[in-house]
């Protein structure tokens, strides 16, 4: 019997080789924007500039190179999937650093006000002990009764490579300074506890989203580009 995988979710993974003095000042930077805070609202997650404020990271101009980098990628990522480049723009939403000390975590969620998801690690060695990127299944088809892929001592063998394969309900990424993540922004994701005494998980997020270029017609299902929007005014009718 061979069992096909079909409907595959597409994550790229990408090793980026950087200068480790731009590194070092990258991460400078980062721990410098966090200052004294030591966490998000509640002590047990990570620092995350978005909600801090620092959300427009790709303005500075010392993160050009890493932009530049995140943006190459993301086009290469887009043409993976079938995309005719010419007929989309791509555009930085949000970015923002996010700085994972010992024992923080951040929970489930996913971005709902964007389209595709990247994200860069600045620390870490391939173990994942400060912390892993863990991506959940939006369906989990083959565990065949709900709730089976989940655990606590039903038939699923979790420990089996079969099971692992086909009713795995997340999967792991160890983060490696250098590393670029790019997936849907529509899927759930978190990222596991920094077990690591020694070292903060530093990393950088960016919110990439699809619109028609400028100028064009846009398709049906794809937004316009920003350009072409107008603001709906609440002090009187839109000025031709």
């Amino acid at each position: 019997m061979e069992l096909q995988s079909l409907f595959p979710l597409a994550l790229a993974r990408v090793q980026l080789q950087l200068d480790p003095l731009q590194l070092a000042q990258w991460m400078q930077e980062v721990m410098d924007l966090r200052g004294d805070a030591q966490s998000n609202p509640e002590p047990g997650c990570a620092w995350t500039g978005d909600i801090n404020g620092i959300w427009q990271l790709h303005k500075l101009p010392v993160f050009s190179p890493l932009v530049d980098a995140v943006a190459e990628h993301a086009r290469d990522y887009l043409a993976g999937l079938g995309f005719d480049l010419p007929q989309v723009e791509l555009h930085i939403q949000r970015c923002w650093p996010v700085v994972s000390a010992s024992d923080q975590a951040i929970g489930r969620h996913h971005h709902p006000n964007a389209h595709l998801s990247a994200i860069v690690y600045l620390t870490g060695d391939g173990s994942p002990a400060s912390g892993c990127l863990r991506l959940f299944a939006p369906h989990n088809l083959n565990e065949l009764v709900p709730g089976l892929a989940v655990g606590h001592g039903g038939p699923l063998q979790q420990q089996l490579k079969p099971a692992q394969r086909w009713n795995s309900p997340w999967v792991d990424i160890a983060p490696s300074a250098g590393l670029l993540l790019l997936f849907p922004a529509a899927l759930d994701h978190a990222v596991t506890a920094n077990t690591s005494r020694d070292e903060a998980r530093l990393s950088i997020a960016f919110d990439l989203a699809l619109t028609a270029p400028q100028g064009t017609v846009p398709p049906e299902y794809l937004a316009p580009h920003p350009s072409q929007w107008d603001p709906l005014r609440q002090d009187g009718p839109l000025s031709n």
